[in-house]
């Protein structure tokens, strides 16, 4: 059964980046919503596989994404579908943070300490500060949110990041990777809608998405 997840959920992946390419509605709506409910179907079937624990802060995280993914397909018709999608999205980041410290182990041989951590982290708060810096003066009544849903992105990949030393390497690997991309993918969405239109951004930002929750839900699977 996780398999055939698992495959629903790249049949959901592809027919949602085709959906985006040729311009069809109609299976853009289909599939968006089918994302992260797939990749949810996943977890629990992998999870049971491996006989873990189901955690239910991953799966509000999942939850909370596919409301968030599904509320912000209808943001050009209402303005204020955003901001519902951004505080789905901003709950997600505070669920995938409670999984990220209930997916580690609590003694490690090695981790990240002292100037080490703080030079990990750096590059990630210099970012994510930077995005809003710049995009400050076109957030207008969107300024104090955008500033929230930035400080807690950020701490969801720092939350990442000081998993290292501390679980299996391939779950760091991949909910490390998948964290940034999520950064990634934020960033471009945040680009595209306050400061500059980006060349094929709705591509560029379901890529990074994806990409992003699967590495993160799969790297979960993979603590020990």
């Amino acid at each position: 059964m996780r398999k055939i997840a698992l495959i629903l959920f790249f049949i959901i992946a592809v027919g949602e980046l085709l959906a985006i390419a040729a311009e069809v509605a109609w299976l853009h709506h289909l599939c968006k919503p089918l994302i992260m409910i797939t990749l949810g179907l996943y977890y629990v079937t992998e999870s049971k596989w491996r006989e873990q624990a189901i955690s239910l802060s991953v799966l509000g995280g999942i939850l909370f994404s596919s409301a968030g993914d599904a509320l912000l397909m209808y943001q050009e018709g209402d303005p204020s579908y955003f901001m519902f999608g951004l505080v789905a999205f901003l709950l997600a980041h505070i669920f995938y943070i409670l999984a990220y410290r209930q997916h580690r182990h609590a003694e490690a041989t090695y981790e990240l300490a002292g100037i080490h951590k703080i030079r990990m982290a750096f590059p990630f708060l210099l970012a994510g500060t930077g995005l809003v810096v710049v995009l400050y003066p076109t957030l207008h009544s969107l300024k104090v949110p955008v500033i929230i849903y930035a400080a807690a992105l950020v701490t969801m990949v720092l939350a990442a990041l000081f998993r290292y030393g501390r679980t299996t390497r391939d779950s760091f690997m991949m909910v490390f990777g998948g964290a940034v991309l999520f950064m990634i993918s934020d960033s471009l969405l945040a680009i595209n809608k306050f400061l500059t239109p980006i060349e094929n951004e709705s591509l560029w930002i379901m890529v990074t998405y994806m990409s992003a929750q699967y590495l993160i839900v799969r790297g979960l699977t993979r603590h020990v």
